[in-house]
């Protein structure tokens, strides 16, 4: 499959995430994610007004499900959203419904692996149980709290490879990357790449102006197009 760009929108200021999805639009950007702090601070306003401004863009809600997975879903898909987020660590009845929700409103289910166990063994299990996608996911808290007890802070490059390879469904690695380990991640086998918003960029490579975030922001997006076709599985 061909590499995508989602950035994830997250603030907790509706206006301040329309402004920066339309910047990231213009830079080239495939997907918009409305991220769990937008989520949290406006509810599903935020999607419906991307919806609104982006009728035909890709819009990820991440709520990332817990309960309630056919109402969750169902609200999400009403407001706008084409993919919605489903914890791998939730009942698996949950997963039943969120995964049934998606087929009958033409949405697709994103699982994430966030806190398992084994990363790998839950990567397959979100597949088995029909999610779509895979997101390999290495939590802010726990990142931090690790490195605050004298341990190695952990990313999702440690185990991406295997996770990819465990899989058949496009994978996205999430947490504490910089955006020169993200834009990378296509070579590991996962065709999503994420970016966090509001944008710091550092990397040297991707600065074309200083405080040019969109000039940037371009060039990360033709960085990752340019990969060409990813492959998928047995795809």
């Amino acid at each position: 499959m061909k590499p995508i760009v989602q950035i994830s929108l997250d603030v907790v200021d509706v206006t301040e995430a329309l402004d920066t999805a339309q910047m990231a639009m213009q830079a080239g950007v495939d997907w918009l994610e409305a991220g769990t702090p937008l989520i949290i601070a406006a509810g599903m306003t935020g999607v419906r007004e991307m919806r609104t401004a982006f009728p035909d863009t890709p819009i990820v809600a991440d709520l990332k499900t817990m309960d309630g997975g056919w109402l969750e879903a169902e609200i999400m898909a009403k407001a706008g959203a084409t993919h919605v987020v489903v914890m791998a660590r939730a009942h698996e009845e949950t997963i039943k419904c969120v995964v049934k929700a998606g087929r009958d409103m033409g949405v697709a289910v994103m699982g994430d692996n966030l806190a398992c166990p084994d990363m790998i063994d839950g990567a397959r299990y979100l597949q088995d149980m029909g999610c779509d996608y895979v997101i390999h996911h290495i939590g802010y808290d726990e990142r931090r709290g690790i490195a605050a007890d004298g341990g190695t802070m952990p990313s999702p490059l440690d185990q991406l490879r295997e996770v990819v390879a465990a899989v058949d469904v496009p994978v996205q690695a999430v947490g504490g990357l910089s955006i020169e380990q993200a834009v990378a991640t296509p070579e590991y086998g996962a065709p999503l790449v994420v970016l966090g918003a509001p944008l710091t960029i550092d990397a040297d490579s991707f600065r074309t102006a200083e405080g040019d975030i969109e000039g940037s922001l371009r060039m990360i997006c033709e960085k990752v197009h340019d990969y060409g076709d990813i492959k998928v599985g047995n795809s």
